[in-house]
């Protein structure tokens, strides 16, 4: 085994949210919410899940324990450093002893940095991921936070990460601490029923791309060892435990994301979406995600012209998970020699069979099959870009340093210009 020496790291953590997982668990939010011994709490959503029932729901079951419950419901689907910081003001007046979110990965992550500005003070660009911010680390834990996921995808409810577009800066990007880790997780696969086709392609190829990512990071003990512990970051790289999460992650995608665009109604397909998106929660909450995901980041932050069928119109955007699927196939085909064998267990895990000779472009294929059964956008020029604009892209793709050192082979500026450039269309 690597590492033994004291140039690489021989040390990973394994911490995980607790889950409540099942049809009708979010049913048991408000005597969840008790046992953490709240009185008073934000419950964090966002329009569409207010008006579709459920936050009403489980405001009710949330006071129905004599807990006080304000709500906001303001969170934007792809949040902004402008709309966390609204959330932020919100939580920092109401003198809240803890937070709820139901909703998507934007509710999640706007409950966890409104917990965060809340709890330890500071601005929301202190904490931001350097070089783009500050890079600040949370003195202490913040107040608990339960989650409530409405769609199967970003498995923030299991992860240290909030992400955030800054528009004046054109970039995406995140903060990032083992504190910002939810204290727990309830996974109801009956809230995602009324989920678009759209948002459950978009959020299920999240799920995808987290698993086949993380399994295909730099392994922990190729990573240079840390002198203090308090340095070791959240994404510490493949790991045998986070293979496992993202294993299964991969096999319910492969089988079951098809079936859950195809017939929203299908509660077994749904559930096992909700089940594998946390469980990819997990994976990349342990070893990471890379190319595609740093990728993806100036995909979604530097226009704001495309408006993506099946979502709120209120403001055109691309959706996380169709951003990061984009440049996957190119990814996979560019960190294909650096572990030939682990890409051949992703496809084959995704495609559910051993494939036969397989090849650089075996995991790509699978990829790119499932994009099209899903109606996945076809690349990068779908969502708005030409190849005069590869330059910016790769620009913000370099600020993702904290992605990129997970990455199997070191990446290049051209490097990443080739991915972009062989992501333009995929099909």
């Amino acid at each position: 085994m690597q590492g033994n020496g004291s140039a690489y790291e021989t040390i990973f953590t394994m911490e995980a949210t607790p889950v409540k997982y099942g049809p009708g668990s979010s049913e048991e939010v408000g005597w969840e919410v008790k046992r953490f011994g709240l009185k008073r709490v934000m419950l964090v959503s966002d329009p569409g899940v207010v008006a579709s029932g459920i936050t009403p729901r489980i405001r009710e079951l949330i006071e129905a324990e004599g807990i006080e419950v304000e709500v906001w419901d303001d969170s934007r689907v792809e949040p902004t450093s402008n709309s966390f910081q609204a959330a932020a003001d919100f939580a920092k007046e109401g003198n809240f002893d803890g937070f709820v979110a139901v909703g998507g990965g934007s509710s999640m992550d706007t409950a966890k940095v409104a917990d965060l500005i809340a709890t330890h003070g500071g601005e929301i660009m202190d904490y931001v991921n350097p070089p783009i911010g500050g890079g600040k680390k949370p003195p202490g834990p913040t107040k608990p936070l339960i989650c409530v996921p409405t769609t199967a995808g970003t498995g923030s409810e299991a992860t240290t990460a909030a992400i955030l577009d800054i528009p004046d800066m054109k970039i995406k990007t995140g903060i990032s601490h083992v504190y910002l880790r939810p204290n727990r997780g309830i996974v109801d696969p009956l809230l995602t029923m009324t989920a678009p086709s759209e948002v459950t392609s978009s959020a299920g190829l999240d799920v995808v791309c987290h698993a086949a990512e993380s399994y295909l990071t730099k392994p922990y003990n190729e990573r240079p060892k840390i002198d203090d512990p308090d340095e070791r970051p959240p994404y510490q790289g493949a790991n045998p435990v986070a293979d496992m999460w993202s294993a299964k992650a991969l096999e319910y995608g492969g089988k079951y994301l098809r079936r859950a665009v195809a017939d929203g109604k299908d509660v077994e397909a749904r559930g096992f979406m909700m089940l594998g998106a946390t469980l990819a929660g997990v994976g990349f909450g342990s070893a990471g995600v890379h190319i595609p995901h740093a990728c993806a980041y100036p995909i979604a932050g530097l226009k704001h012209e495309w408006q993506p069928p099946g979502y709120p119109d209120d403001h055109p955007f691309v959706p996380h998970g169709w951003s990061v699927i984009v440049t996957s196939p190119a990814a996979f085909r560019f960190t294909y020699d650096a572990m030939p064998e682990r890409h051949h267990e992703v496809a084959n895990l995704l495609s559910g069979e051993t494939i036969q000779n397989p090849d650089e472009n075996t995991l790509p294929d699978v990829v790119i099959q499932l994009m099209k059964d899903v109606g996945a956008p076809s690349g990068v020029r779908e969502l708005g870009y030409t190849e005069d604009e590869i330059p910016m892209l790769v620009e913000g793709a370099m600020k993702q340093q904290r992605l990129l050192v997970g990455a199997p082979k070191e990446v290049s500026e051209e490097d990443l210009a080739s991915v972009i450039r062989d992501s333009m269309e995929n099909f």
